[in-house]
């Protein structure tokens, strides 16, 4: 990609993939059923030059291996009963193995030959007075993990090995009984995910101009924004949920036909084999780790379950119609066509969501079982145990103390030295009082055919979900008290005089809280057109999604939730895809001629769509309310400052110039929060035309063989699409800029026989 400045950047080092798959199928008909087998498995290696996903470098010369293997075996038994009544049943089992991001690039180097303080770890107590890191993990010593506002650099960060078992069984009894359609069933899920994690063994810098206001030159000067290190042992999650329902499709008419029934479901949070869990309640002393500083509690103690919130019992009811008009007025008449070429549908459902399995995920490594330390102050680089602007020791955390498992409320564990927590940061905690996530869905839908080959179809979708799962910071910093205090005692990354929610044992930690909520409403138009071997598919959607939080990673305002509400990451205002696929007629002629001219075809899916929202960040802490970036959640919820003039959009990044006027968009007053949305803009769209052309060659016996000419992005367009191909980093030296684009022009020609 060549930009206006003139220096022309790429990502040479290419990513390589090994994916091997097999399947084996058997059917076994007897009598009134069927019995079915099945056997998938799946693996792959994979070395990925850039590894951002598990908190890798974006530049070259770190990269990391991640391999997998995946099998699922199915058994399924189908068996009918007269002419009206069907049984289906599903067992199965599934084992995903996986080991991600295991670093490559970059290891080698001690952290001491780069320069930094450390201590190796010899006994109990040997590393106590150092300043400096303590490496965790040796086999993936390197390069240290440094993030700047544009890029990061070292070896990545939380790898991780896993493996997970899904057992599951279903059964569901159908029975026609008149004008009735009925249906009974249920099912259960047992899930384990046993995990075994890297959580920045080996530690993480983050330079976000703190000290100077520019990234670099902090780095020049040592003093980072924040150091983050954990350590932490296998954690082994458990879920198991329940459902069933009963529905019944009654045909009330020879045109009218409706569908209603209702679920139930049993969804409770994760849990851990061995309640290696923890919570925030406040005001409450733990019985189980007596010595816990007050308001931190765990499985076992008043109110607090196994899973950390209560499993819920959920009932969602669902309605549907199909309707065929007959009209008598001559015009409607005409408008609905002949009896069936017109239908009408519609329908409402109401679903719940079982919570994600990184809701627990996130919760390894946490006190006492584990721990994620970050700076509650910005630190030295070459010894992140020193505060940079006093001189100030902080305790060595590391290596900690091995807890044993089993604590509980009559077998309390008073062992703890939780001194070497304080102040406690992280714990992304299940809030006891979560409820199960659940979201309606509504549509309306007409459809017209015209003819024997064109169906034209009008449809009205919407969706309001509620209760979504998000992270809250359950301590934030008092940005006014921070202010009186000065900043020699309180400032950016600096609050912990301010924390007042609870005491201070207490840094910057957060609840998972099921307090979000969005919506999504669109109107889609569709043209399905086949004629004289021509098929076209066009698709509009002209939509709107806003919601609060694009997931955990994404923590909401914790003075006010609603003011981190804004365009989905996802939002798509205007989306147009054109799929064609046009058999050329037959030549008449003969011979050579006709063996040649015979049996081509071509095809192509165009796309034009607008552009997705530009997310804003201000990872400066500006506001002071201490919800640092540490981990877990990317980003802090601060934005920056909007003038409320036009930013002077630009949706053609081709001309080198910038996506928006970048000036509009400053850092806030100190103590403050940014007026700008999170996202409430959006930056480039695509215009991209994918086409294939094909000859298909017949052979002896009902074989033939297929030659394909397929090309990507045919016209070679540069398409600045995507959800971060725009900085919006307000620290940035390329704010406002498009920085990544799609793929260029790819071109591959295939064969495939058939017989």
């Amino acid at each position: 990609m060549e930009r206006a400045s003139g220096i022309f950047e790429t990502a040479a080092h290419a990513e390589t993939l090994d994916d091997d798959k097999g399947a084996l199928r058997v059917d076994w008909t007897h009598g009134k059923g069927t019995l079915t087998g099945y056997y998938f498995l799946d693996g792959y290696s994979l070395d990925n030059p850039y590894p951002t996903g598990t908190g890798g470098a974006s530049v070259p010369g770190f990269d990391a291996t991640s391999n997998g293997f995946s099998q699922l075996v199915s058994v399924g038994h189908t068996m009918t009963f007269g002419q009206s009544a069907l049984n289906e049943f599903h067992l199965s089992y599934m084992r995903n193995a996986n080991s991600v991001g295991q670093p490559r690039g970059g290891v080698g180097p001690s952290l001491a030959d780069q320069g930094f303080v450390t201590c190796i770890p010899t006994g109990a107590g040997s590393c106590s007075q150092s300043q400096g890191i303590v490496p965790l993990k040796l086999s993936t010593e390197g390069i240290e993990n440094v993030a700047f506002n544009d890029f990061t650099l070292g070896v990545d960060t939380t790898a991780i090995v896993q493996a997970e078992n899904i057992y599951e069984i279903s059964d569901a009894f159908s029975r026609i009984a008149g004008k009735h359609g009925i249906k009974v069933g249920g099912e259960m899920h047992w899930n384990q995910i046993n995990t075994h994690p890297d959580v920045i063994f080996n530690g993480s810098f983050a330079f976000n101009g703190s000290e100077t206001g520019s990234d670099f030159a902090d780095f020049l000067l040592g003093v980072a924004s924040s150091y983050t290190q954990g350590q932490a042992g296998s954690f082994y999650n458990r879920n198991l949920y329940a459902a069933a329902f009963v529905q019944d499709s009654w045909k009330a008419t020879s045109q009218l036909t409706l569908n209603y029934g209702v679920r139930w479901d049993r969804i409770r949070p994760w849990s851990e084999k061995y309640n290696q869990l923890q919570t925030l309640v406040k005001g409450q002393q733990s019985q189980v780790n007596p010595g816990a500083p007050l308001g931190l509690v765990f499985p076992g103690d008043s109110g607090v379950p196994r899973s950390l919130a209560p499993a819920r019992n959920d009932f969602s009811p669902r309605i549907g119609l199909a309707y065929t008009p007959t009209f008598a007025s001559p015009l409607l008449s005409k408008l609905a066509g002949p009896t069936g070429q017109t239908s009408i549908r519609a329908g409402y459902g109401l679903f719940y969501t079982a919570y994600e399995g990184l809701s627990a995920g996130i919760m390894s490594a946490n006190p006492p079982y584990g721990f994620t330390y970050t700076s509650a102050a910005p630190p030295l680089f070459a010894q992140p145990f020193t505060v940079a602007a006093s001189g100030t020791p902080i305790s060595q955390r590391f290596p900690l103390q091995k807890v044993a498992y089993g604590a509980s409320s009559t077998n309390p564990d008073s062992n703890v030295d939780w001194s070497n927590f304080e102040p406690l940061v992280g714990i992304p905690a299940v809030d006891p009082r979560d409820v199960t996530p659940y979201a309606e869905h509504w549509m309306l839908s007409v459809e017209r055919q015209f003819g024997a080959g064109t169906l034209v179809d009008f449809s009205y979708i919407g969706a309001e979900s509620h209760h979504l799962l998000v992270l809250e910071e359950a301590n934030p910093a008092d940005p006014a008290l921070c202010l009186s205090l000065g900043s020699a005692l309180c400032g950016p990354f600096n609050e912990q005089a301010a924390r007042r929610q609870f005491g201070a044992a207490f840094g910057s930690v957060e609840l998972q809280r099921t307090i979000a909520n969005a919506n999504y409403n669109a109107l889609e138009a569709t043209l399905n057109h086949r004629t004289h071997g021509l098929e076209v598919l066009a698709s509009y959607t002209f939509s709107k999604s806003i919601d609060q939080s694009a997931g955990l990673p994404e923590p909401v305002n914790p003075v006010n939730p609603a003011l981190s509400r804004g365009l989905s990451a996802f939002d798509l205002r205007h989306n147009l895809v054109t799929s064609f696929h046009d058999q050329l007629p037959e030549m008449k002629a003969s011979g050579l001629l006709h063996a040649v001219a015979s049996g081509w075809a071509i095809s192509g899916i165009a796309r034009f769509t607008s552009g997705l929202p530009v997310t804003l960040l201000n990872n400066n802490d500006t506001s002071l309310l201490g919800t640092i970036p540490n981990g877990i959640n990317n980003n802090g919820v601060d934005t920056p400052e909007w003038s409320g003039k036009s930013l002077s959009l630009n949706r053609n990044p081709r001309n080198g110039a910038l996506v928006f006027d970048a000036t509009q968009l400053t850092l806030p007053t100190l103590g403050t929060l940014g007026n700008a949305r999170r996202r409430f803009f959006s930056g480039p769209g695509m215009e991209n035309l994918d086409a294939t052309l094909s000859r298909t060659v017949a052979m002896q016996k009902s074989q033939s063989l297929e030659i394909r000419l397929e090309a990507f992005n045919l016209l070679n367009h540069a398409q600045f699409f995507g959800a971060a191909s725009v900085q919006g980093n307000v620290s940035s030296s390329n704010f406002g800029q498009a920085t990544s684009a799609m793929p260029p022009r790819l071109m591959q020609l295939a064969l495939r026989y058939r017989f």
